[in-house]
């Protein structure tokens, strides 16, 4: 019988998008070579927009100057999925991984869709997918967004859950290149600051049980 794959859990609070970039790219590697545990990085950041690989250029609707002026960083990502907005009040995931022997992208992006969910109904939210669309959404209004991206057999980024996210950052783009949905978090659904330490926790819990791995303390 295989053996269980082990997980640990990384917790960084606030930091910038590309510091937290080179981290997965170091801890990508340690993973690669069997040097560390699958790791599951917990982190929230600064305001930033963030473009993956198939971004459309006009879905930033501010210039580059009002993006100076708002203090806002725009950033080009290897990651796929658009444009989307990470900022404070919102919960980032980043699972380093390795799937090689776990299966394959599809099968993988499903199961952060789950965690998702079973996450959301953990605080009375219920949330489900839209065919044809990445995320996951409550009702019509996209509450957690999805990008990944695969090397040798390593993920990187993952997803992020809207928390008490300021939603009008959204307004400045074209979210994930859908301008007919809404954005809604947490806090709006339940009408209620929510701690997001707690958020952490009960995404942590559930994605050991959805990937089938096992808590490493």
């Amino acid at each position: 019988m295989a053996s269980i794959p082990p997980y640990q859990i990384m917790k960084l609070g606030q930091i910038d998008y590309l510091r937290a970039w080179q981290i997965q790219r170091e801890v990508a590697e340690d993973v690669r070579l069997g040097n560390q545990s699958n790791t599951v990085i917990l982190l929230e950041h600064p305001h930033v927009y963030t473009r993956g690989r198939l971004a459309d250029p006009k879905h930033i609707l501010l210039t580059q100057q009002q993006l100076t002026d708002m203090d806002i960083n725009l950033v080009d990502t290897d990651r796929g999925g658009l444009i989307t907005y990470h900022g404070p009040g919102q919960l980032i995931a980043y699972p380093i991984i390795n799937l090689r022997t776990w299966g394959g992208p599809l099968k993988y992006v499903r199961a952060l869709e789950k965690i998702i969910i079973a996450t959301l109904s953990d605080f009375n939210i219920e949330a489900t997918c839209v065919s044809g669309l990445t995320g996951v959404w409550v009702n019509d209004a996209k509450i957690a967004a999805i990008g990944v991206k695969i090397s040798q057999g390593i993920t990187f980024h993952g997803l992020s859950i809207n928390v008490n996210t300021d939603l009008s950052y959204f307004e400045n783009i074209v979210p994930c290149g859908i301008s007919d949905k809404e954005i809604t978090s947490m806090e709006e659904q339940l009408s209620v600051k929510i701690d997001q330490r707690k958020v952490e926790d009960t995404l942590a819990c559930h994605f050991g049980q959805i990937m089938g791995f096992h808590f490493k303390h």
